[in-house]
């Protein structure tokens, strides 16, 4: 069972007493289809083992892309499609993030403020790349972005997995260097520039208020090589339906607390953390999306009308460098669900229908 699932079951109802006037409707949405995820209140399936007589129910996920227990199918058949797109040339993974000045401006205003961040980000790096100075041609990207640190800690920022190598004007294939893409240098005031331009033409309050500092400084944009991307792809895939706090590092929780390990990035050795129970929550809770956003998004040759032209640079690069054309595996057959005794295909004897469950209470105050 969902370890976050039970503390929102548990602490859900005093989290929205206090503060469900304050909260947008998806984050709300999150918070109930979590607590019902895979319980009765979902309905489900009756099973039985025709060897052993062994009864097993199962109920349904929720399917919400922020739930830790759900979107592992998604994300496995997201990555299958992914690696039959790549090329046989070097990626680079281009990653682009804002001051910490901005960061409670887009969490307030997080449709307009994250889709600046995309269409700021995108257009940067697709003109740099253009530029016969640096690169030359349109090459194939896609963006995904997270909201988060490890710390759960609100960071706004985007990946981009782009192909070492694009389309020139002429329509030939034109090589990037191995180890190097575009200048980061270029990339920053430009971008910075983007996303100032257009906060102050689609959000002016918002701009109005932040410090004319933070349009001077250097904002932060990091780019390097990561071979043939397959590595980047996996670990991509993992947060693409769901956030970064997986089930498993949340190591306990009680009345008070919630403890959660990470990786420190800045020393890659793993640490715990504890919260309270209301700051976890909440901490969780501001990287759910509005409905509807779109939090991975193709550009260049990877945008789904271009397909048609990245098939062809596909092949044609796999004849200069005489390898084989990668074909796209079939999807993994569905699971049976066996018998937990003796391992027997189970029989599906019934459907079980939604069953309404009252909300749990919220814990009793401490003396």
């Amino acid at each position: 069972m969902s370890r976050l699932a039970e503390i929102f079951r548990r602490h859900g109802p005093a989290y929205r007493a206090e503060f469900a006037n304050r909260m947008p409707q998806d984050q709300l949405r999150a918070m109930r289809d979590i607590e019902r995820c895979r319980t009765p209140a979902l309905g489900g399936h009756r099973w039985r083992c025709p060897h052993c007589g062994e009864n097993r129910w199962s109920f349904h996920s929720c399917g919400n892309r922020h739930c830790p227990a759900c979107g592992h199918d998604d994300a496995r058949e997201w990555l299958r499609r992914q690696e039959a797109l790549r090329l046989p040339v070097t990626y680079h993974l281009c990653t682009f993030t804002v001051p910490e000045e901005l960061r409670a401006a887009i969490r307030s205003h997080p449709r307009e403020g994250l889709s600046i961040l995309f269409s700021a980000s995108s257009s940067t790096l697709l003109d740099l790349c253009a530029n016969p100075k640096w690169f030359g041609a349109k090459p194939g990207v896609t963006g995904i972005l997270h909201t988060w640190t490890r710390a759960q800690i609100y960071h706004p920022h985007v990946h981009y997995l782009v192909t070492g190598g694009g389309l020139a004007p002429d329509g030939s294939w034109r090589e990037a260097d191995h180890s190097f893409l575009v200048p980061v240098r270029a990339l920053s005031p430009v971008f910075r520039a983007r996303v100032r331009d257009a906060l102050r033409k689609r959000l002016p309050d918002v701009f109005a208020a932040l410090p004319a500092e933070v349009w001077r400084r250097d904002w932060v944009v990091h780019s390097q090589s990561v071979g043939n991307g397959e590595n980047t792809l996996r670990y991509l895939a993992r947060y693409i339906y769901r956030v970064a706090l997986a089930d498993s590092a949340i190591l306990a929780a009680d009345a008070q607390t919630v403890t959660f390990r990470y990786r420190d990035s800045d020393t890659g050795k793993t640490k715990k953390m504890t919260l309270p129970v209301m700051e976890f929550i909440r901490r969780f809770l501001q990287h759910v999306l509005p409905s509807g956003f779109v939090k991975v998004r193709y550009y260049g040759l990877h945008h789904p009308a271009r397909r048609a032209a990245l098939t062809l640079a596909r092949a044609a690069l796999c004849v200069r460098k005489n390898i084989p054309l990668p074909v796209l595996p079939p999807p993994p057959e569905p699971k049976p669900c066996l018998c937990p005794k003796c391992s027997t295909p189970m029989m599906c004897l019934e459907r079980i229908r939604p069953v309404r469950i009252p909300q749990a209470r919220a814990p009793p105050e401490s003396p």
